[in-house]
């Protein structure tokens, strides 16, 4: 059953990939398991694939593939309204914008990248959150 829906930075895909038992990883895998509702947009989806498949970091592309297709087919594609907030980083602008038009949590491993906003969480303060609601 889902009870919430979230925005993910790609840095928390990167993680999960990295590691199956980090905080990322059980987040990602809670909107495998359809318990949290996936938000992205076609901006997200890009930034996902390129980032995924850069060299470096080794992960098996097929395996990416079936990642992002999990996702696409469980999530919810948005276009989202454009906020006026100033990032440091413009490039982080896409995560928070859908965040604000789904009303959704947005999880990133880089909360400094973004204003400091009650939606915005880390992995384990969002598992944490989950915890406590239960």
């Amino acid at each position: 059953m889902i009870t919430a829906g979230a925005v993910i930075d790609t840095n928390i895909l990167v993680s999960a990939m990295l590691s199956i038992k980090s905080k990322p990883s059980q987040v990602v895998r809670l909107v495998l398991d359809e318990q949290l509702r996936l938000y992205y947009s076609e901006a997200i989806l890009a930034e996902y694939q390129v980032v995924l498949a850069r060299p470096h970091f080794d992960f098996n592309l097929d395996s990416v593939d079936a990642l992002l297709e999990s996702l696409i087919g469980l999530g919810v594609l948005i276009i989202p309204q454009t906020t006026d907030i100033a990032f440091i980083d413009e490039s982080d602008r896409k995560f928070y914008d859908v965040a604000v038009t789904c009303d959704a949590t947005l999880i990133t491993g880089n909360r400094r990248h973004y204003p400091d906003a009650p939606f915005v969480r880390t992995p384990a303060e969002f598992l944490n959150d989950c915890k406590n609601r239960l």
